[in-house]
């Protein structure tokens, strides 16, 4: 037979590659969909109650090695078993439901016990899919390429709990990702050792791919140390082929042995010419605007206080279609541009607000004007991290101390 490949581009998605064979002789065909999109840097996980009726048609973008379970129910829909798609919950539980009904018949009459058993549980579903109980969605995606969509948007959604975390190695190989190493079996070479004096005075560049257009670039990376802070790494790309730019910056010094939360009263427009470290870990809220960007979805930076606002406006409210591109709903539109309309005001300095950056890891910082005596305008607190917040981090399972044992 022939196997005709064609790469192509869904609205508000992604690439893919959709895949049709046919054999002549015998009429067979089938086609075929998967993705063509880049795995992303960390995993992502979403856990939302489903309450309402308007919770049934959330938008899910699930990713072929998402995980999809209802732990109510004790159902899981394994990585790999369904292809990837854009849906909603009602057609994620619809689809279930679907799939268990299609080989009953053949079940009632070689094993009638076990075909009771899934007409309970189908009934179950069916409960859940016509909203009689209450119950929660999640979705563990460890490429990162998944989506549950956020009705409240811009606002947090009360509702649903987003979790960025880092691949663990059986994870990383499920997706085809393998060190140097593990493949050769060969040692990593040792690289020369160079100074920190020598580091913190030459700019390196190596080569990398642009992560827009996948054309070769450069990425420059200096380390630096920030004045009455610590030492930190920068690192920029910029792409010639599509004027693609980024830079993200990572803390020096490792994780810290307290939280960090700063808050910071905005005054005067000058407050947002302050230099601001913010850090992967680092999640942004402005509570008199009952908005919160967590975690993973701004990379490290530092820029400004002004710098930072622009690329959260430009990130979240202008380049995400799902919430203000043509496939948006309307209320959800309106809600978009009355925040952005508010987010303008804060820029000017006409709305009093708090800026807050909560950091688990201690690695961020916003700049003292007054250094080095305490801001008036900027409360600093240390908190100690809770067992999530370190397990996200990694640090439960870490052993710094007689680790020569093992």
């Amino acid at each position: 037979g022939i196997t005709r490949l064609l790469l192509t581009q869904i609205p508000f998605y992604k690439s893919v590659i959709l895949m049709s064979f046919e054999c002549e002789h015998c009429g067979y065909k089938n086609n075929e969909l998967q993705s063509a999109e880049k795995i992303q840097e960390k995993g992502v996980k979403y856990e939302v109650k489903i309450k309402e009726e308007s919770d049934l048609n959330r938008q899910v973008v699930k990713s072929d090695s998402a995980v999809v379970c209802i732990p109510e129910l004790d159902f899981e829909i394994p990585a790999q078993s369904q292809k990837g798609e854009i849906t909603t919950v009602e057609s994620l539980l619809a689809r279930a439901v679907a799939g268990l009904e299609q080989d009953q018949p053949a079940r009632r009459a070689l094993d009638p016990e076990s075909a009771t058993a899934i007409d309970a549980f189908i009934e179950r579903l069916k409960q859940c899919k016509n909203l009689e109980n209450s119950f929660t969605v999640v979705i563990d995606d460890p490429s990162g390429n998944s989506f549950f969509e956020n009705p409240h948007a811009p606002q947090k959604d009360p509702n649903m709990n987003t979790c960025y975390y880092t691949r663990t190695k059986d994870q990383d190989h499920s997706l085809g990702i393998y060190e140097q190493s593990e493949i050769t079996n060969d040692p990593v070479p040792e690289e020369e050792e160079t100074s920190a004096e020598n580091l913190s005075d030459e700019v390196l560049t190596f080569q990398t791919n642009c992560p827009t257009c996948n054309a070769p670039c450069q990425t420059n990376m200096k380390v630096t140390n920030i004045p009455f802070f610590k030492e930190v790494t920068i690192m920029a790309t910029n792409c010639d082929n599509c004027g693609h730019r980024t830079n993200e910056v990572k803390p020096g010094g490792g994780v810290a042995e307290k939280g960090t939360r700063i808050s910071l009263r905005i005054t005067d427009v000058s407050d947002f010419s302050r230099d601001v470290l913010k850090s992967d870990d680092c999640s942004f809220s402005i509570p008199e605007l009952e908005f919160e960007v967590g975690s993973g979805i701004l990379c490290g930076r530092f820029t400004t206080l002004e710098g930072l606002l622009v690329s959260i406006k430009e990130l979240i409210i202008t380049n995400d279609p799902l919430i203000s591109g043509d496939s948006a709903k309307n209320d959800i539109k309106l809600k978009v541009e009355e925040f952005s309309k508010k987010l303008d005001d804060v820029l000017a300095c006409k709305i009093p607000v708090h800026i807050v950056l909560d950091d688990p890891s201690g690695n961020s910082y916003i700049q003292n004007y007054y250094a080095p005596e305490p801001d008036p305008e900027m409360n600093i607190d240390h908190y100690e991290r809770s067992f999530e917040q370190n397990e996200e981090l990694g640090l439960n399972d870490m052993k710094v101390e007689g680790y020569e044992e093992f």
